[in-house]
């Protein structure tokens, strides 16, 4: 729970036309996770065409899938084998023929949808004309005396058109009117064509295009239209009948297909990373727990009975960069393991700081938000959201939960601060006990935090700098007796001047350790080592300083509640309790995200950045990706 599982690197030798084999028996496994190891004797690599193959095939029965409505998962036998290369390419190819018929019928019926919705524009069109009630070939012949325009202006413009027309010897029809446009028709002398056209481009006109098949009789184009569109349909009847008629002939073998590529991925996804090979042998490289070591083994041995070649090696100390990190959560605790992961993902043989953090920061959320009600109401939300929410819900819970006993702690129900006395402290009446207790908790986190850094150090062989750096043991000596003697100072401890001789040792431990690890001149080393020694200080205690904040925050909650009861005095009985509730509500939304940003602010900033790299590669194990 606490650091990734120890795994081995594993190196499997088996013949090539049975690496499909070995694949599926890995990804059946569920704890194979591929993994790229350069080996110069083993130049080749043998799975590439089957991976191209596999990309090729996958994306044409996507497509296929998508048209013939395959949507479940096939059933996966247990005797079910892959596809060899030879069979691979072939299923892609009859894939690829199957495709091209199925886009020839579904282009047809593209041209068919077009032709429909051209037959629909020109009724639309047909409409508008229809009150007309004229041969529209005789009316725009482009050889007449008249210059003819159809087409629509802004019904407010109409008088002035017309009068503004009439003086270039043009007649004005108007023949319908649709919100404020009017459509009109224009006649007039095709010389003075010109000087209508700017009277109306000046008025507004749009024009109405009427396209060829519509330059007839209105009554001859409607019948045209229906004869036109009983034919388009009878053909589009006949291009659905003929594309359902594909889909039940190709359906069987498409699901066929369909759980070949799914038996073929393990191989596919071996080898872009993990498949190298020369001649007849291939060999599949990766990593396994060291648990199921031997498991594996009698899972091999059963699948292949001695057909292969397992050499395992356990990683070296230099590798942990390399080595994929694998860490089991219980139930409970996997929903906090995504906003550690936010951070990064754990190194190999890294401290896994996912329980800490989530007892931690519930603990901060807490403090900060303490109130029965708002946490009530948070508990509430998360129960009532744990569709869209997911696994975060229990998130949600815990918080509001701790809230809610922070709030019995403090006594607090919707802000009120009267209702009973608080089990521990009320924060608005001990500011200081709470301010004290809040750096308190600082420090014993900070002190968590380079006792983790020390651990991690030791676990990659930097021993010098687990016991001697600013993060290691020779920090935290330093740390614990400056906050010792400065406690003293206060009058909290009486421990001055043993304190501050602890400090001492651990800050000169500290530059000694600087000074010699620095390989720069004399200057440079004095003035580097100098402020490695201030920043050591400083960065702690301003560390140590930003858990005021858990302090600020509870105090915060407490006076938005005292503002907002301020606000409802002297209101009406109505006004009163409005008030009262659309201030919780904000209380709850604005200062509810505020703190759950602070306490993650804090987990990050104040601790994760002292002791964990975050720069870890996640174990993903092959596995039987799309069935049931």
């Amino acid at each position: 729970m606490f650091r990734a599982e120890p795994l081995y690197r594993v190196q499997i030798m088996v013949l090539a036309s049975e690496a499909q084999d070995m694949a599926l028996e890995l990804a059946r496994f569920g704890v194979f996770s591929p993994a790229r190891f350069e080996d110069q004797t083993l130049p080749e690599n043998p799975a590439d065409a089957y991976r191209e193959a596999w990309l090729e095939a996958e994306s044409r029965l996507a497509k296929l899938a998508e048209r013939c409505g395959l949507t479940e998962p096939p059933e996966v036998p247990a005797d079910a084998v892959p596809p060899s290369l030879t069979d691979l390419i072939g299923l892609n190819n009859w894939l690829g023929n199957v495709w091209s018929t199925c886009l020839s019928a579904t282009e047809s019926e593209t041209r068919i949808q077009e032709e429909l919705r051209h037959l629909d524009a020109l009724e639309e069109t047909l409409d508008k004309l229809a009150r007309l009630d004229v041969d529209l070939a005789h009316l725009l012949r482009a050889d007449g005396l008249l210059a003819v325009h159809i087409g629509s202006l802004p019904s407010a413009a109409v008088k002035r058109v017309t009068e503004a027309l009439a003086m270039t010897g043009s007649l004005v029809s108007l023949f319908d009117h649709v919100g404020d446009q009017t459509y009109a028709v224009i006649a007039g002398p095709r010389e003075r064509d010109a000087e209508v056209r700017g009277v109306l481009a000046q008025a507004g006109w749009r024009e109405l295009p009427v396209p060829v098949e519509l330059r007839t009789h209105p009554d001859a184009a409607r019948a045209w239209l229906a004869q036109m569109r009983r034919e388009v349909e009878a053909r589009s009847g006949a291009e659905c009948a003929a594309i359902d008629a594909l889909r039940a002939q190709f359906r069987p073998r498409l699901e066929g297909a369909r759980l070949s590529l799914i038996l073929a991925r393990p191989l596919a996804e071996a080898a872009l990373v993990g498949v190298r090979g020369r001649g007849g042998l291939a060999c599949l490289t990766g990593w396994i727990p060291r648990r199921q070591l031997e498991a594996l083994r009698s899972a091999l041995d059963a699948r292949f009975h001695g057909r292969y070649w397992l050499q395992t090696a356990e990683p070296a100390r230099h590798e942990a960069s390399k080595v994929p990190s694998l860490v089991r959560h219980p139930a409970w605790l996997r929903p906090f393991a995504p906003l550690v992961k936010a951070y990064g993902v754990p190194r190999y043989g890294e401290f896994d700081p996912t329980l800490p953090f989530a007892f931690t920061y519930l603990l901060l959320f807490g403090a900060m938000f303490g109130d029965i009600g708002h946490g009530g109401v948070i508990l509430l939300l998360a129960v009532a959201l744990r569709r869209f929410l997911g696994r975060f819900v229990w998130v949600g819970v815990s918080a509001g939960a701790v809230s809610m006993l922070f709030g019995l702690l403090y006594g607090s129900v919707f802000g009120y601060e009267d209702l009973f006395e608080p089990v521990w402290l009320s924060p608005l009446h001990h500011p200081t006990h709470v301010l004290t207790l809040a750096v308190t908790f600082g420090v014993g986190f900070i002190s968590l935090t380079l006792l983790i850094n020390a651990r991690n150090r030791l676990v990659a062989g930097q021993g010098a700098h687990a016991l001697f750096d600013s993060g290691g043991l020779a920090g935290l000596v330093f740390y614990l007796g400056a906050v010792a003697g400065l406690a003293s100072l206060a009058g909290a401890l009486d421990l001055a001047t043993p304190a501050w001789s602890v400090a001492a040792i651990g800050l000169v431990t500290v530059v000694v350790y600087k000074w010699a690890e620095s390989h720069a001149g004399l200057g440079e080393r004095i003035l580097v080592t100098l402020i490695e020694a201030l920043e050591t200080g400083i960065n702690l205690f301003a560390n140590t300083l930003s858990f005021m904040r858990v302090a600020a925050f509870s105090l915060n909650h407490v006076a938005l509640a005292l503002a907002v009861f301020t606000l409802a005095q002297g209101l009406s009985f109505a006004g009163h309790w409005i008030t009262i509730v659309l201030g919780n509500v904000v209380i709850i939304v604005l200062e509810g995200a505020i703190v759950a940003i602070q306490a993650l602010r804090l987990m990050y900033y104040e601790g994760f950045s002292r002791f964990y790299s975050g720069d870890g590669r996640e174990f993903v194990p092959l596995r039987l990706v799309g069935a049931k």
